[in-house]
């Protein structure tokens, strides 16, 4: 499994912000991002943001976001993304914050994210 673009939004101690990335499986079996952790909040969920039919956007966490063999899938604003809770210090313009991925098939996958706006 392969992570790029790994980013998150700036954000207050002690409030939530989200991140993003993309992830491209480079093998030839079906992979799923199962859970994430950071040492930057004190619990990561897998969230995604969808529209009901009245137009109301919200969002919802996930068990798993499937990645398919020799594809990308990207965590983006309006789509998946991971929802960093609980913030043990600020998120600063410029900074990063270690994020640990969790593959059902790749196992644990460590990345740097940079905080910066959209």
């Amino acid at each position: 499994m392969s992570i790029s673009g790994a980013w998150a939004r700036p954000a207050a101690a002690g409030s939530q912000s989200a991140a993003y990335l993309t992830m491209t499986n480079t093998s030839g079996t079906m992979d799923a991002l199962l859970s994430a952790t950071s040492p930057a909040a004190g619990k990561v969920e897998l969230h995604e943001t969808s529209v009901d039919g009245s137009g109301m956007t919200g969002m919802h966490p996930v068990a798993r976001v499937d990645v398919p063999p020799g594809q990308a899938v990207e965590l983006k604003p309006g789509s998946y993304h991971l929802m960093l809770m609980g913030l043990t210090g600020e998120l600063a313009v410029g900074k990063t914050i270690e994020l640990d991925l969790v593959f059902e098939k790749a196992g644990k996958v460590v990345v740097q994210a940079e905080i910066r706006q959209s």
